[in-house]
Order: C-alpha cells, then sequence, then structure tokens
C-alpha cells in the first residue's frame, strides 16, 4: 500500500458520521426554532406556497400531457391546477397570511377526521369509546386551530423544534461505538 493511499472508511465510522451529522443538524435547527420562532414560521409559510407552486405546475402538465385520462378528468386536473399554482403565488406574495390559511386547513381537517372518528365509533368491533374520544379531541383541536390558527402553528413548530433537540441528542446518546482502526488495534 502506497504511503497516499488514504484508509479506508469502516462502514461503522461512516454510520457514525452521518449519524452525528444529522443530529448536530436536529439539534441546531431545533434550536433555531424555539429561539426564533417568528422566522421559523415565515420559512414554513414560503416553503408551504413553494410546494403549492409545483402542485400546481404537476396538475397543469398533467392536464396537458395525459392523454390516456378522459376529457372532464384533464379539465378537472387543469382547473385544480391553476387554482393550486394561483394559491400558491397568493402564499409567496403574504406569507404570514398564508399562515393563517395552512391553519385553518389544518383545523378543517381535524374537525372532519374528528367527526369521522365519532361517527366510526359505533361500528367498531372493539370498545367504541376510544374512537369517539379521539375524535371528540380531534374536533376540539380543530376547532382551537380555526378560532387562532398562527397560535397553533407556532406551538406545532415549537414541540416539532423541542422534538428535534430530543431526538437529536437521543441520536448523539445513543451513537454506536467507534471500532478500532487495524494500526490501532496492534
Amino acid at each position: 500500500m502506497s504511503e497516499n493511499a488514504a484508509p479506508a472508511l469502516s462502514r461503522t465510522a461512516v454510520e457514525r458520521s452521518w449519524i452525528i451529522g444529522v443530529s448536530l443538524i436536529a439539534i441546531v435547527l431545533g434550536v433555531i426554532a424555539v429561539l426564533i420562532p417568528g422566522p421559523t414560521l415565515l420559512t414554513v409559510a414560503i416553503v408551504f406556497g413553494i410546494h403549492l407552486i409545483a402542485a400546481g405546475v404537476f396538475r397543469l402538465l398533467l392536464a396537458f400531457t395525459a392523454s390516456r385520462l378522459e376529457a372532464r378528468v384533464r379539465w378537472l386536473a387543469g382547473l385544480l391546477g391553476a387554482l393550486i399554482l394561483v394559491t400558491g403565488i397568493l402564499c409567496l406574495s403574504n406569507p404570514f397570511e398564508s399562515l393563517t390559511v395552512l391553519g385553518l386547513v389544518i383545523g378543517l381537517g381535524w374537525i372532519l377526521d374528528g367527526v369521522s372518528s365519532i361517527t366510526s365509533g359505533r361500528t367498531v368491533s372493539g370498545p367504541a369509546w376510544l374512537p369517539i374520544a379521539a375524535g371528540i379531541a380531534s374536533v376540539i383541536a380543530g376547532i382551537l386551530t380555526i378560532i387562532m390558527p398562527v397560535l397553533a402553528l407556532t406551538s406545532f413548530v415549537t414541540v416539532v423544534a423541542i422534538l428535534l433537540i430530543v431526538v437529536g441528542v437521543s441520536g448523539l446518546l445513543l451513537l454506536p461505538g467507534r471500532t478500532k482502526t487495524p494500526e490501532e488495534a496492534r
């Protein structure tokens, strides 16, 4: 072996490097989100707007290129794509307003999911109280999210930030042991 050849990294060393990197990124992002939730929410709003624009463009492309689909499906895809695209542009033009919309959509989704759980609670084979209780909790959370959408999203960001920190620290604490190189083993 020549003196200039780089020693091969063991699989464990590569895994450790990835775990350390991902854990540190999680911790840093979590700390940033906890310390400055406003800019974090702004970032969420911008990413939400970009996602809507991409989804709208995709649906428009589908409407114009999916010749195997029926005409009415293509029209619907095109109409939905245009609507989503315009919504994405509006979100980027006023990101904080899009947070309100996002909170309202999440709240409405939770209410609908809660009503579905309450309704299905009567038809489950197990104890009916569990899906009914979960449904009631979902409806209450949905109503609170609709009443205070930005506060709800700020709370979500804080919880996710704390979870990022916990996951990052856990990753570092549970890091696999370092293996000795052949030179160190001698």
